[in-house]
């Protein structure tokens, strides 16, 4: 039977600077507590998503004709007053998303700390670059690009959603947001104190079906460049609604990352925190987390019996109780996925360790215990697929060649780490990893430098956010070539 919580909200459409509610609304779930809805998202039409289309269009020619010093000030005015109501937003994301509520707090403070972020770099979009003759005088300037589509997953929204967002506003484009269909709710409640303070239609916000709104945001012809993080078949069917108008693309879609520890690890209680931290945050539902771990054939036993400390006492319940170690996942579908990866492993002979206890009945939500799964077959999907979930293939290798060519045996590329005493040894390691990003004695969203460009190699995606790449990729080029005399 459905449950209606008593603190359930209401969120509406942000369409050229006005609320707009509709007839239809769909409900979102608390996955700590199965069937019990903590609210309901208005449920766009083609028509809702047609008009916020249209009006990004319309606003575009004004907001592309300010400097981008200029919209820096004016989109940054437009966050202030945002922390008004940021610990009642934060329980609301830990309730429809499942995360503990300190994670949440967290992903609520780095969507603002990246539109600081952004704002460094883009005032140099006003400086443009010249080549002096002969035989031209050439001028290269950056112009926005349009308007600008952003679609982002459920499992860190805000913050996934300021990897783009504020770069793409800055850098001159208008912008239709669709927020994840599981945690919408946060993410309206936030991106209307923003919508208020910007000029109307510069951003819109609608939600609602895949199906409906899809098609519209990405295949519309006004749109010209869809920013979508998810998995790697969601973005295949953006690159094929985005194709028909040559849209451009950025797609950041998950990877299997692999860790290499390197004999000379220094491996303390610190760094097995880091490591278990850097698997198991969010409840493993992390686009960057640890997910393949290689270990000197030598060192198995102390990197099995270090990460077991750190797991033991892990307590698993609601993300809002103060005790949870770890949330539910997001939704009962990715649970049994994960769950079945272990169980498979576990039929074809590999040890699986399970850790911690379950702080309520685990069948009243989304709910799976840690666990690390010890020497599977390469072949074996928990480590060949994205788990997504709380649980960490371990696997010993004999010499470095051989942990890096497993480490690149795969079809992604978003993330790697490198856990080595030496700087230099590890580097030489590092450049060998075929990924976007290598960490070292540390992964996952706490080792991430935010001044970087991000993204993927293979099937974790195309394009970069963040740092001064991630804004130029909100922009074309234009080149001005004036002959020199004679």
């Amino acid at each position: 039977m459905t449950a209606v919580s008593d603190t359930d909200v209401s969120t509406p459409l942000l369409i050229a600077g006005e609320e707009r509610r509709t007839a239809d609304s769909f409900p979102v779930y608390d996955p700590a507590h199965a069937g019990t809805i903590i609210g309901y998202a208005a449920a766009a039409s083609a028509d809702d998503a047609l008009d916020a289309v249209a009006a990004a269009q319309q606003a575009w020619p004004a907001w592309s004709a300010l400097t981008a010093t200029e919209r820096v000030a004016i989109v940054l005015k437009a966050l202030e007053g945002l922390d008004a109501d940021a610990d009642a937003r934060a329980e609301i994301l830990s309730r429809e998303n499942g995360k503990v509520r300190f994670e949440a707090a967290i992903d609520l403070m780095v969507f603002v700390g990246r539109f600081h972020q952004a704002a460094e770099y883009a005032p140099e979009l006003d400086v443009d670059e010249h080549i002096a003759g002969p035989p031209f005088n050439t001028t290269i300037s950056k112009l926005s690009t349009g308007v600008v589509t952003i679609i982002y997953p459920f499992n860190w929204p805000l913050a996934i959603l300021a990897a783009s967002l504020p770069a793409a506003l800055m850098a001159g484009n208008t912008v239709v947001v669709k927020p994840p269909p599981t945690t919408p709710l946060s993410s309206v409640q936030t991106l209307r104190h923003v919508v208020r303070k910007l000029p109307p239609g510069v951003l819109n916000v609608v939600t609602g079906a895949d199906e409906v709104v899809g098609p519209i945001v990405v295949g519309d012809p006004r749109i010209r460049h869809v920013c979508f993080t998810g998995s790697v078949g969601g973005g295949k069917r953006i690159m094929a609604m985005a194709a028909p108008n040559l849209t451009n693309v950025t797609l950041e879609l998950g990877g299997n990352d692999p860790a290499v520890v390197l004999d000379d690890a220094n491996l303390d209680e610190a760094a097995f925190g880091r490591m278990s931290g850097a698997t198991f945050m969010t409840t493993g539902q992390v686009c960057m987390a640890l997910k393949r771990l290689y270990v000197p054939r030598r060192r198995y036993d102390e990197v099995v019996d270090g990460l077991r400390a750190t797991l033991v006492n892990a307590k698993v319940g609601p993300g809002l109780d103060p005790a949870t170690t770890y949330g539910p996942l997001n939704t009962a579908r990715q649970r049994d996925y994960v769950a079945g990866l272990t169980e498979q492993a576990r039929s074809a002979g590999a040890e699986v360790l399970t850790f911690g206890e379950y702080t309520v009945d685990a069948a009243s939500g989304n709910y799976l215990l840690p666990s690390l799964v010890l020497n599977p077959a390469p072949e074996l999907g928990i480590v060949s697929e994205e788990q997504f979930g709380p649980a960490l293939p371990v696997i010993p290798y004999d010499d470095e060649a051989e942990a890096v060519a497993l480490a690149n045996q795969t079809w992604s590329g978003l993330c790697s780490s490198v856990w080595s005493a030496d700087t230099e040894h590890a580097m030489k390691v590092a450049r060998q990893l075929r990924t976007g990003v290598t960490f070292f004695n540390n992964h996952n969203a706490t080792a991430v430098d935010e001044r970087a460009p991000f993204g993927g190699f293979n099937q974790s995606g195309i394009g970069r956010e963040l740092g001064r790449e991630g804004m130029r990729d909100f922009t074309e080029t234009h080149v001005m070539a004036v002959p020199t005399e004679g």
